[in-house]
């Protein structure tokens, strides 16, 4: 017997960060890739896993969290931006960040509702609107700086939108916000009632002097958003897969709703490790200053090459042009490079919901210096 099976998400397939990560190993390719270090995280942070572990941490934590954590969570947030989160009914702990972004989506966008996103974008954000039954509207940022336009980010808000989502230090680009986008959004909230989801990973990658600008920092915004970090950013334990959501008690309520039945809870020995480790605040706050040193060299390394670097101000990304290499597509490029040069990128068009070809891709930095310096050794001779 033959089953028809229609697909909710039919245009998805594998995405391209496993793609180019699985091509990476057929070719023996430096990956830069998928976002991740190639270097350990803190020995102490480990060491404290271990300890949690032996202590007995071992079966299901409360689905919010532990309160240990989400005590820390709320202290760190009211030093860093000002802004109290109460650890009870207004912070969950998660299984990562794009269970975050999932959750809070699945939370509040009803069928038919409208999410603006800005794009290009993280590549979880439109499916999870769609399994939603929402409807992505989408808002280009503008190109080659990636900044906002909020005039058309007006002209597409209309009675159906429910959600905006926004995204600072951005990924891909590495753009981080400015004071007027702080200011814009503020206007754009005292005429129009949608809500915010505010993804903030790489809020502790913010170079050249400049601070990260949290939705949490003016309260007229963090009271209609749920703001999402990572743990597995600032620790380098992206495969911890613990992040975590902040939004006010309405809000919250309904985002646990959908996080029960989700993943329920977050592994909890991770989650005794990190409230114990969020005591060494220097990590944090000295890491811009850790991946600051990594994008400097990289675009040093490249400088005596064809690639020309787009501005930096954040994550761990750099996005370069290379029309003076070729005139491929960018996943043709990035194929060919990851083939031919051995290195492994990501075509900036996969973010993008209609393909859109700058003829830009995007490496990842957080890497070793002996990494980086390889990679661009290889990427010197194109």
């Amino acid at each position: 017997m033959s089953i028809f099976l229609q697909s909710k998400l039919p245009h998805v397939g594998t995405t391209i960060f496993s793609t180019m990560s699985q091509l990476a190993a057929q070719h023996g390719a430096i990956n830069l890739s998928q976002g991740f270090p190639d270097f350990d995280c803190p020995p102490a942070l480990v060491e404290l896993v271990s300890q949690a572990m032996r202590a007995g941490h071992n079966q299901y934590a409360p689905g919010i969290g532990i309160s240990a954590l989400r005590e820390k969570i709320s202290q760190k947030t009211q030093e860093l931006y000002g802004h109290f989160a109460h650890p009870d009914t207004e912070i969950t702990v998660t299984s990562g960040a794009t269970e975050a972004l999932f959750a809070a989506i699945a939370a509040v966008v009803q069928p038919g509702d409208e999410v603006l996103v800005l794009e290009p974008c993280y590549d979880s954000y439109v499916p999870a609107i769609e399994l939603s039954g929402g409807v992505p509207v989408f808002v280009p940022l503008r190109f080659p700086d990636y900044s906002v336009d909020w005039q058309q980010v007006e002209n597409k808000l209309t009675e159906k939108t429910r959600l905006l989502i926004v995204n600072s230090p951005h990924n891909p680009s590495g753009a981080v916000w400015q004071p007027q986008d702080m200011a814009a959004l503020t206007r754009l909230t005292q005429k129009y009632p949608f809500l915010i989801l505010s993804d903030e990973v790489y809020e502790h990658m913010v170079f050249d002097g400049q601070p990260h600008r949290s939705i949490l920092s003016v309260p007229a915004l963090a009271q209609r958003a749920f703001v999402v970090s990572s743990f597995g950013k600032t620790y380098h334990t992206t495969g911890w897969k613990v992040g975590y959501c902040i939004a006010p008690a309405p809000l919250t309520v309904e985002f646990r709703k959908v996080h029960q039945y989700l993943t329920f809870s977050t592994a909890t020995p991770f989650q005794h490790a990190l409230a114990a480790y969020l005591e060494h605040q220097e990590h944090y706050l000295t890491l811009p200053q850790f991946y600051q040193q990594k994008r400097d060299l990289f675009a040093s390394l490249l400088q005596p090459s064809k690639f020309e670097l787009l501005p930096c101000a954040g994550t761990y990304f750099q996005l370069a042009r290379y029309r003076h290499i070729s005139d491929q597509p960018d996943v043709a490029f990035s194929q060919w490079l990851t083939k031919e040069a051995g290195v492994a990128v990501i075509p900036v068009s996969v973010f993008y919901h209609d393909g859109q070809d700058h003829g830009v891709i995007r490496f990842c930095f957080a890497k070793k210096e002996e990494t980086l310096r390889t990679a661009a050794e290889r990427l010197c001779q194109l």
